[in-house]
């Protein structure tokens, strides 16, 4: 989340009259994230996120919308799209795609425990189980070939070991095939600051618009390398991993083929952040309230997961 589009109040409370939700009587600007522009919004109605499509088109949000929608259908606490008074679940606002979700109790978790680890583990699995009956969807948007289309970008901005290390994961990663492992719609950013609980159990999960059909065990590597690591090293914390593994387990079991993928998969998902990470920080779109994060953090876990020392359990 993030405010790349400035809004006033004024065109805020215009806009949320199309809505049955009252008139504006908060708007606050949410600094955190990369993508899109978010608002808090408050009205009588109750207490709302405002969102702004700063990259997906009018075309490719449903998909969005609608997996929130199932997956809320089925128990998983995510955000749902509010209607409009005319049914529809996206408007535009300043120009640019825009929707109203409902905005969901609790607040992200910094140091989370391995209590907490394991709910996330439990969350997650419930979402691939609930997501087996979406009907398809695109692929993963930062899966294997945004990294082949945007490594050459952000390469040039690299010392000679980072630039080795880049090619080399790239060359790894093309021998790796995941259209043999369980798949389906999958949230690719469950990291901390996009799960909130409330105060001890979850209250919610937000921010699917990296979401797209990959390997849920990709997922799972991605969730894993946020959650349960020293983020000072980037090294596993066995204790957390462990219950975040055995959680997900216990609702949806791993079969064969992703046993043996698993180590490959945790190098895919920290390749993928690494190079999300150094494309914002190299390459930034102009915003307001908007922070890169440090590409270096995901090189750590790279050079980590790569190494013959990585501790990461196995499935």
């Amino acid at each position: 989340m993030a405010v790349f589009t400035a809004v006033t109040r004024d065109e805020a409370a215009a806009w949320l009259a199309a809505y049955p939700v009252g008139a504006l009587l908060e708007l606050q600007g949410i600094g955190a994230g990369v993508e899109n522009t978010n608002f808090f919004v408050t009205a009588p109605g109750g207490q709302y996120v405002l969102t702004i499509f700063e990259k997906l088109s009018r075309t490719e949000l449903p998909f969005y919308l609608d997996l929130m929608a199932h997956l809320a259908a089925r128990g998983v606490p995510c955000p749902q799209p509010i209607r409009a008074r005319d049914g529809a679940t996206l408007g535009e606002l300043k120009g640019k795609p825009a929707a109203l979700m409902t905005r969901l109790p609790g607040e992200a978790v910094v140091s989370p425990s391995a209590a907490q680890c394991a709910q996330v583990g439990a969350l997650l699995a419930s979402m691939h189980v609930a997501a087996g009956d979406f009907p398809d969807g695109p692929p993963n948007p930062r899966g294997p070939q945004w990294w082949c289309e945007t490594a050459p970008q952000v390469s040039g901005f690299l010392d000679p070991p980072r630039r080795a290390l880049l090619a080399q994961e790239l060359a790894f990663q093309a021998t790796i095939s995941r259209l043999d492992l369980p798949r389906g719609p999958v949230h690719a950013d469950l990291f901390r600051d996009n799960v909130l609980f409330a105060p001890d159990r979850i209250g919610g999960v937000i921010d699917f618009y990296f979401a797209g059909v990959d390997a849920f065990l990709f997922d799972v590597a991605v969730t894993l390398n946020d959650w349960c690591i020293d983020h000072a090293s980037g090294a596993v914390v066995r204790e957390k991993a462990v219950a975040f593994l055995d959680a997900y387990r216990d609702a949806r079991p791993f079969d064969e083929a992703e046993r043996g993928a698993w180590h490959a998969m945790l190098r895919a998902a920290a390749l993928r952040f690494w190079l999300s990470r150094l494309y914002d920080f190299y390459l930034p779109r102009p915003g307001h309230l908007v922070k890169a994060h440090d590409p270096e953090h995901f090189f750590r876990i790279l050079e980590l997961r790569a190494g013959p020392a990585d501790e990461t359990p196995d499935l």
